[in-house]
């Protein structure tokens, strides 16, 4: 399965995606990386691993239908048939997430469908909640939103600041994102009804985890 991943920075969801790519029992390769921005660190990671990378600017174009259809032709150029967001700061079009329904991946960093949007280590604390995490999901047209995969919980501690809530639930990003990406490759996914039905896993430790690696 070739994949493109999308970026709008340091990439570090990226690397953990190019890893598990790496391992023998996932039938999945990253062919393309884009970027929005032409400076985005994910870059040099992409280069590293000599995987091909393209910059789509957006401010360089005058509409988000128009930068939309220039992703959907690099991506498609490239050969891929998934796309995963991963730190990708642009929201796509109803039409692009239409067209790639199912094949689209994202990660976002809290339990959904709590705090969905921006700021949401901030609206965690804020709110008070003792427990949030991450959510892997598949993509549609409302942001944040869609059939889940994969979820990691993560305490919030008293003296929690943004910062050190971030860092603690990037680490389970780190896990849970590229462990959806083999499921799925692995053919073990499938969306029923919008609930995702996974074949042959656990739940342990408050994620979901693929019994084959545990």
């Amino acid at each position: 399965m070739k994949v493109a991943v999308f970026i709008s920075g340091r990439g570090t969801n990226l690397q953990a995606l190019i890893d598990v790519c790496n391992q023998d029992d996932t039938p999945a390769e990253i062919a393309l990386v884009v970027s929005n921005r032409p400076n985005a660190q994910g870059l040099q990671r992409a280069a590293a691993a000599g995987i091909a990378t393209v910059v789509v600017d957006h401010t360089t174009f005058d509409s988000r239908e128009a930068f939309d259809k220039a992703l959907d032709t690099a991506v498609r150029r490239a050969g891929c048939e998934f796309i995963c967001l991963a730190g990708f700061m642009r929201v796509l079009t109803d039409d692009f997430m239409r067209d790639w329904r199912d094949r689209i991946l994202n990660i976002h960093p809290a339990i959904l469908p709590a705090f969905p949007g921006l700021n949401c280590h901030a609206r965690a604390i804020e709110a008070g909640v003792k427990i949030t995490g991450c959510t892997v999901h598949y993509a549609r047209p409302e942001l944040d939103n869609g059939p889940i995969i994969a979820q990691a919980a993560v305490p919030v501690m008293p003296d929690d600041t943004e910062e050190t809530l971030a860092a603690r639930i990037l680490e389970s990003e780190h896990r849970i994102y590229p462990m959806a990406l083999k499921l799925i490759a692995q053919g073990r996914v499938r969306v029923v009804n919008e609930i995702v039905r996974i074949q042959d896993v656990d739940l342990a430790n408050g994620e979901l985890v693929n019994p084959a690696s545990a």
